[in-house]
C-alpha cells in the first residue's frame, strides 16, 4: 500500500506553500484520497505530477550551435 500524505507533507516535498497541493486537489489535478473529512495523496501520485511536469532541457545539435554562432 502507497503511504498517504497529508496537505503540509505534500507542500514540503513540493517546496511549496500548503495553498498549492489544495489548489491541486480543488482542481483535481493530482490523485487524492478522502479519509472521512481528511484529504490525503499518495507518495505515488506526487512523484506521478512531478514526473508529468518535469521539462527536459533542450539539447542543441552541433550544426545549430555554429550557426547561432
Amino acid at each position: 500500500m502507497d503511504r498517504l500524505l497529508t496537505v503540509h507533507q505534500v507542500a514540503e516535498v513540493l517546496g511549496t506553500s500548503v495553498r498549492f497541493p489544495r489548489r491541486l486537489i480543488e482542481e483535481r489535478r493530482i490523485t487524492f484520497v478522502k479519509v472521512g473529512r481528511h484529504v490525503r495523496i499518495p507518495e505515488s501520485a506526487v512523484s506521478e505530477f512531478v514526473a508529468e511536469h518535469t521539462i527536459q532541457p533542450l539539447t542543441l545539435r552541433p550544426a545549430v550551435l555554429r550557426r547561432a554562432a
